[in-house]
């Protein structure tokens, strides 16, 4: 895809194709950077995204701490619960998603569709459930006897969760992160129903667009590799950023719970 991007388009259709290309150019990536629409979707992607992984985090760390720590009535229904909701298909659920933004956003200006707050309220939605049985794991391999330890040491039962519990479960944390900032990212179909106008697309949405641009006028695969390969940066420094905890993370929330 790289190597695509930075190879005119007619040497893409040469036969023998060349792997490496000869004449490097930047023009696909400044038609990309250039046309219209791909700053706001940039922008949405951003904030879509950063809502998503904040909001996605504080519930689903909550929840987890509630069904790995405590004992309470209706605990298995709810674990039950989440396990169900893994099982719907996102499909069956535009409808109601499409009818519940538009009346909310009647009532509600900038919570309904073409908005942050409602979709990223679908995004949080769908992706929760499993980010609690990430958080589960890792919250069930920490031994409450370390808070206990440091209560009798004189901590409070908030201090020693801060002090001693918190920076256990970082990597997992930072896993979990890992998966959300994926998962709102990258999506698509929930955000091709409930985005229909053209300024709120996010880069996939915009991406479509550019291809089917392209399309009209004979596809210029330099300029849609380069677009991908634009798209696929955000998630690139966002790896090379949490690397080290994600690794560590995700071994050990493999052999824990």
């Amino acid at each position: 895809m790289v190597l695509s991007a930075f190879t005119p388009n007619a040497l893409l259709r040469q036969v023998p194709p060349r792997f490496l290309p000869t004449d490097v150019t930047w023009s696909g990536f400044a038609a990309v950077v250039g046309s219209s629409g791909f700053a706001s979707s940039l922008r949405m992607s951003l904030s879509l995204t950063l809502v998503t992984v904040v909001v996605v985090l504080a519930f689903a760390f909550l929840a987890a701490l509630a069904i790995s720590r405590f004992r309470f009535r209706g605990r298995t229904s709810f674990v039950l619960a989440v396990l169900f909701i893994q099982m719907l298909p996102a499909e069956g659920l535009f409808i109601a998603q499409y009818k519940m933004l538009s009346a909310v956003g009647a009532t509600v200006p900038g919570v309904g569709l073409n908005s942050v707050l409602g979709v990223s309220t679908l995004y949080c939605a769908a992706i929760i459930p499993f980010t609690v049985w990430m958080l589960r794991g890792f919250v069930t391999g920490v031994p409450a006897d370390l808070e206990e330890a440091g209560m009798v040491d004189g901590l409070s039962r908030a201090g020693a969760f801060v002090r001693i519990t918190l920076p256990l479960l970082a990597p997992g944390l930072v896993a979990s992160g890992v998966y959300a900032f994926l998962q709102a990212w990258n999506e698509f179909t929930v955000a091709l129903v409930t985005l229909p106008a053209e300024s709120a697309q996010t880069l996939p949405l915009w991406l479509r667009g550019f291809l089917n641009a392209s399309v009209n006028r004979g596809v210029d695969w330099a300029q849609v590799m380069a677009a991908s390969t634009v798209i696929a940066i955000p998630v690139i420094v966002f790896f090379m950023v949490v690397q080290g905890r994600m690794t560590s993370g995700l071994v050990s929330g493999a052999v824990k719970g």
